[in-house]
């Protein structure tokens, strides 16, 4: 058990990084021209109503982000006050550290600005270490936790840039530089992590019960509704209403695949509550990368299939396979949810890319995949384009999400020996997957076995 003042030390270590992250908005952060007051005699509404006109959107992230992770993580039937408080405290977080990080990238004249679209990015970039939590749920502390984050979201900012500003792959929805990136970011510390030959059994309290699962439908229900806000604030023209429409077929398409492979492997031909919680969800992900193009209504719902399919045997097949084999051991099963659909949505888009051309998409293609700009078989430098033609963006396409996997699992490697072999204490096997280590729990419930 931790003793009480090493739980104090660790919260004022907290405390002092906020502090730092107030020193650091109070030096570098200022608001956008958008969310200041025009000049006397000036009307610069236009551009301010265009930003607050995505404020139901950001909402919509908002519910995913705070709700439909943190309930989604509450199926562990001793460990909702974690799942749910944790994801609270690593969002609030983030979202700080990411305006900041992503700002450093993008600083104009020495100060970082500040707009609703910064918080929207910093949204989305919360989600990042929270998929990486899934994969650890139960088996770190909150100091290991805050760590993490932080080396993390410094980590997926420089590869976010890389990959959209230096590569200018598509990446729409995120599937690439998020879901990849959070995935296996959290398997590279789970694996360092792994616990000895001799306690590779599951712990007393990971499991589910009746009432814990029905909580985590909560948050699966809340992200299903609102995923296709998420693949859908970046986008822009008729993209974005393409992203909705995509996502929402994607997402059809993956649930009522999970279903039926689920009944067909599961055992007596039962549903398995863990796919219905997740594999339902796989859609959102893999139609992520691409759900800006022009996929057709068939190729949405050909997405959702397979990644509902894909993710179900996962669960059933892959992930006993990997703990059993490597001791590797994925809480929340993010490799299925969030890992092997990201890697569909990946090789679509090059498949989408390399089909790509100017006469489909129009004026949209700059905004779309801006290194092909007015290249419809001759080279241009039309608007800054790289005149890359269709071959070569589906080259890079393949080249990003090979270097998020290279970046991910490299950093992840590296956070976990830092956290497994420095100073930071590591739960033992009988304090995981409870909330007592770190919380008042009623009395009833500390009773419960």
């Amino acid at each position: 058990m931790h003793s009480p003042a090493a739980k104090v030390s660790g919260y004022i270590v907290l405390m002092i990084v906020q502090i730092i992250f107030l020193v650091l908005f109070w030096l570098f952060v200022r608001y956008e021209k958008t969310a200041m007051p025009p000049a006397l005699g000036t009307e610069d509404a236009g551009s301010a109503n265009e930003h607050v006109s995505k404020y139901p959107q950001f909402q919509d992230i908002q519910v995913m982000i705070f709700i439909g992770f943190g309930f989604l993580m509450t199926f562990l039937r001793k460990y909702g006050y974690s799942a749910t408080g944790f994801t609270l405290f690593m969002a609030a977080l983030v979202v700080q550290w990411s305006i900041l990080m992503k700002g450093f990238l993008h600083m104009e004249g020495g100060t970082i600005s500040l707009s609703l679209e910064n918080i929207i990015d910093a949204d989305i970039a919360a989600a990042v270490p929270l998929i990486s939590m899934g994969a650890l749920l139960g088996r770190t502390t909150p100091i290991q936790l805050l760590c993490m984050s932080i080396f993390e979201v410094a980590l997926f900012a420089a590869n976010e840039y890389l990959a959209l500003n230096v590569l200018s792959i598509c990446d729409c929805g995120g599937s690439i530089t998020v879901h990849a990136f959070g995935a296996y970011f959290g398997l590279a510390v789970a694996l360092m992590l792994r616990p000895a030959s001799d306690q590779n059994e599951a712990g007393k309290h990971e499991g589910a019960n009746y009432t814990s699962d029905i909580l985590a439908m909560i948050g699966t229900t809340f992200l299903w509704v609102y995923w296709p806000s998420f693949n859908s604030v970046l986008a822009s023209g008729t993209g974005a209403e393409r992203a909705i429409l995509n996502t929402f077929l994607s997402l059809a398409a993956a649930t009522v695949t999970t279903f039926v492979v689920s009944a067909l492997v599961s055992h007596e031909n039962k549903l398995d509550m863990v796919h219905v919680q997740n594999s339902t969800l796989a859609g959102g992900v893999a139609v992520g990368t691409v759900c800006n193009l022009l996929l057709g209504a068939h190729g949405a719902v050909l997405i959702g299939i397979i990644a509902g399919t894909v993710s179900v045997l996962g669960y059933r097949y892959l992930t006993p396979w990997l703990t059993a084999n490597l001791r590797l051991h994925d809480t929340c099963g993010v490799h299925n949810l969030h890992g092997m659909p990201a890697l569909i949505s990946a090789i679509a888009s090059a498949i989408y890319a390399s089909m790509a051309t100017q006469n489909d998409y129009q004026s949209e293609l700059q905004d779309i995949f801006p290194a092909m700009v007015g290249n419809n078989g001759t080279a241009t430098k039309f608007m800054g384009g790289l005149g890359r033609n269709a071959s070569s963006q589906a080259g890079y396409q393949l080249f990003g999400i090979a270097l998020t996997l290279l970046i991910a699992i490299g950093g992840g490697i590296l956070a976990g020996t830092v956290l497994k072999y420095t100073n930071f204490r590591n739960l033992q096997k009988d304090e995981q997957h409870q909330d007592e280590q770190y919380w008042e729990v009623p009395a009833l419930e500390n009773k419960e076995e």
